[in-house]
């Protein structure tokens, strides 16, 4: 056996320094996070599980729904999109959908077993004329008796005060990858932008989704310092979406080489092991998955995942499908019977 397999998580912690625009409660160092990435794929898999049936039901899993409720001309340059307006990839711009067609859908998302209804528009942020419409879509899906969640792009303190006194649940605003690897993805805005938003909304008293992509062309590293990054943030993300990139034709990562399937487990063991009580969420991407893989990162602690035929612009699992799944593993969405 390994040296590395014989310490204990708390062995592996060590203190942080935090970043500029919030506080890191630390322990993790990059190094920490490599040094459980470097663990027996059986014992870093094993351990995950022993944290995850520390704070969650094992058997337990909580769906979430996204809608694109105003899809594509996005000014921001992300590497990795579709919506883009930097990149030709056949995408059509369409305006912020109608209150009443985000209700229909999101009446649709709770009768199929969704608990929370995610909406997303395509803008690197908010306008104000926006605002009193997207509002309006927190209180209405949230009287419906769904958590909300919304990504709406960047968001200062005064625009995420105002989702809040809407009743928003939840802000995603992922931050997609290590510092050190995120100029080679997206030049339109900076780490620290994304970081300033994650505190807005936290100081708002709104909770926090924010995970990252995988399979951009990163290192081992650069996963890792995803993940400190994540874990450092104080609290930590109450939600971790951990994406599979589904590369985009037109866009400038349409041709890199998919991430090995077990690496991708092993991100979502170490997200487990360093976000103990967060959701942590399979998402873009398991439409390339097969069944056998997608049970190993819910055995690696992945206790959530998008439920629906799209995200956003990109296809998912039919719903028939994941009903079949999770029925055969005897596994039980979280806030329904049965």
């Amino acid at each position: 056996m390994s040296t590395l397999a014989t310490l204990s998580p708390d062995a592996l912690r060590r203190t942080v320094t935090s970043t500029p625009s919030i506080t890191a409660s630390g322990p993790w160092t990059v190094e920490a996070v490599e040094a459980l990435y470097a663990l027996p794929f059986m014992e870093l898999v094993f351990r995950a599980q022993q944290v995850h049936r520390d704070h969650f039901d094992p058997s337990e899993i909580q769906l979430s729904t996204l809608l694109s409720i105003k899809t594509g001309g996005c000014a921001e340059d992300c590497g990795y999109c579709s919506q883009s307006a930097h990149f030709d990839t056949g995408l059509k711009a369409e305006k912020l959908m109608p209150v009443e067609e985000v209700l229909e859908a999101a009446r649709a998302a709770k009768a199929q077993g969704a608990s929370r209804f995610c909406m997303g528009a395509a803008w690197r942020s908010p306008k104000a004329r926006d605002m009193e419409r997207v509002s309006a879509m927190v209180r209405e899906v949230k009287a419906l008796g769904l958590e909300t969640c919304m990504t709406l792009g960047m968001l200062d303190a005064d625009q995420a005060a105002s989702l809040k006194d809407a009743g928003l649940d939840y802000y995603n605003h992922n931050l997609d990858t290590a510092p050190e690897y995120y100029g080679k993805v997206v030049g339109t805005r900076t780490y620290q932008d994304r970081l300033d938003t994650l505190q807005n909304v936290r100081s708002a008293g709104i909770n926090v989704c924010s995970g990252g992509i995988l399979g951009m062309g990163e290192t081992r590293a650069h996963r890792a310092g995803l993940i400190a990054q994540l874990a450092n943030l104080d609290p930590c993300p109450e939600s971790v979406p951990i994406n599979n990139l589904v590369p985009i034709p037109g866009t400038p990562l349409e041709g890199v080489a998919p991430i090995d399937p077990f690496e991708f487990v092993r991100t979502i063991a170490v997200a487990r092991i360093t976000m103990p009580r967060s959701y942590v969420r399979l998402s873009a991407g398991r439409e390339q998955m097969d069944e056998a893989l997608q049970v190993l990162c819910f055995m690696a602690g992945a206790n959530s995942m998008f439920y629906g035929d799209h995200l956003l612009t990109t296809s998912n699992p039919r719903t028939g499908r994941d009903r079949s799944l999770l029925e055969r593993l005897d596994m039980r969405v979280e806030g329904h019977e049965g």
